[in-house]
């Protein structure tokens, strides 16, 4: 069996790939190895399980929820909430364990199943690990050690989660939302409910798109993969800015007032200056990948805060984040993660203080953004070739050299191998955009004769 779990949980086409079986079996496998780490050890353990709309997620909730309380695990159900909800009250209620049932911005068709551990945050790969393996020997048979009597899960749905939920994102906010016209798309998806209520309540007038979620809708022509919609609609409605967000609601992209859109590098800049304003961004810092785009480099430097880059991935973020205690970070996709207020990504916070920054300043989401200028950026995928030599090719080294020269200060290139397929991705950014593409076009020429 190849390893289940990837940077984001477990995902595959739901009832093809993840089936009730795999999700009963994670789920009681989880509860094993948490149990053997400790993590229940005077206590009768308590979990936390939402999911995004999708119809799958009634099946597979309902597995997850049986695998667990068969383990003897009680089980409070949130229902259809945003991924970074489920953390949040994974922590504020003290459960041992959090599971989201969501495949993110994934087509309807797929779902996943992600664990949290006790306190809202990303389970260790090592315990990833060894729920699999757990999980593997018991497929092949080796029996569960299995609870009776008093001795099995309760299992109770837990409705107060949404009205929690938007208490704490309410008390996060540094001031009220009043006079600002926003359009939210929440892609059918799971902050459809949430989203437009927290907007409302923090004084927002607030017209919504994709909020109408049927179980196979979500992500379809809308949310923060799909912005044609958005822009319209802001555009339609005179709004002041649109917020747009994926199906499970932990990512967030923006619109202004004359229909731009506003990408994570964008709302980074303008969050990265709002918090340090207010004596809330440690050590000046600010957390990227390496694919953030050369203008928010740039513009960081000029405003004087520095950028530490990660590799591509907002676990990689997060992971530097905790280990030196900054507080924000986020990829150019709009996963942005203000760790004083969120375990994860949280789109819903995310926009909420964005347009907080719109409503204090007084100025235009556009004016905010304008303080980073996005050069140009041009990728192209170059397939089978050999990528484990990217990094100790001789003729491709003085490829990238002489594009660098040529590029001088102004502009950027990256060679990155697929971390799934045999390909390797050319990145390049330049003032230009006919120079950004002449010299992507040269580099994925040069990896075709070098690693071919």
């Amino acid at each position: 069996m190849g390893r289940l779990f990837g940077t984001d949980g477990v995902r595959g086409v739901a009832n093809a790939d993840l089936t009730a079986e795999l999700a009963l079996g994670l789920s009681v496998a989880a509860a094993h190895v948490l149990a053997e780490a400790g993590t229940f050890e005077g206590h009768k353990p308590t979990a936390v399980v939402g999911r995004d709309p999708r119809a799958s997620g009634e099946f597979l909730e309902a597995a997850v929820v049986a695998g667990l309380a068969s383990a003897g695990v009680d089980v409070l159900r949130v229902g259809v909430l945003p991924t970074p909800a489920v953390a949040h009250l994974t922590g504020a209620l003290g459960a041992d364990l959090g599971v989201m049932l969501s495949a993110s911005h994934n087509a309807m068709p797929d779902n996943g199943i992600k664990f949290f551990a006790r306190g809202g945050h990303k389970l260790a790969d090592e315990l990833e690990d060894r729920i699999e393996a757990v999980y593997d020997s018991h497929r092949h048979g080796e029996p569960w050690e299995r609870p009776t009597g008093a001795g099995v899960g309760r299992v109770r749905s837990y409705d107060e989660g949404f009205e929690q939920y938007i208490a704490h994102l309410l008390a996060v906010l540094p001031n009220r939302l009043d006079g600002l016209k926003i359009v939210l798309d929440e892609a059918h998806g799971a902050a459809s409910g949430v989203s437009p209520e927290v907007f409302a309540r923090a004084g927002a007038q607030v017209v919504t798109i994709g909020a109408e979620p049927d179980g196979l809708n979500i992500n379809d022509g809308c949310g923060s993969t799909h912005l044609d919609l958005l822009k319209a609609a802001v555009l339609e409605h005179g709004a002041d800015l649109g917020i747009a967000h994926d199906g499970d609601a932990d990512r967030c992209l923006a619109v202004d007032h004359t229909g731009e859109e506003v990408d994570g590098d964008q709302i980074l800049a303008v969050l990265a200056l709002a918090l340090r304003e207010r004596s809330a961004l440690p050590s000046d810092t600010v957390v990227a990948t390496v694919m953030s785009n050369l203008g928010f480099k740039l513009a960081m430097e000029r405003e004087g805060i520095r950028l530490v880059q990660t590799a591509v991935g907002d676990r990689y973020v997060l992971e530097e984040m905790k280990e030196h205690g900054y507080a924000l970070g986020g990829e150019q996709s709009g996963h942005v993660i203000i760790l004083d207020h969120a375990t994860t990504g949280d789109g819903t916070l995310t926009g909420l203080l964005l347009a907080a920054r719109v409503a204090q300043t007084g100025r235009t989401l556009r004016e905010l953004a304008s303080v980073m200028e996005r050069l140009p950026q041009v990728l192209i995928n170059v397939p089978d070739v050999d990528k484990s030599r990217v990094k100790t090719s001789a003729d491709l080294a003085a490829a990238v050299a002489e594009a660098e020269r040529e590029l001088g200060e102004t502009g950027r290139v990256l060679l990155r191998p697929s971390g799934t397929e045999p390909l390797v991705r050319v990145m390049v950014e330049a003032a230009d955009i006919e120079q950004a593409r002449a010299v992507a076009g040269r580099l994925a020429d040069a990896v075709k004769a070098a690693l071919g």
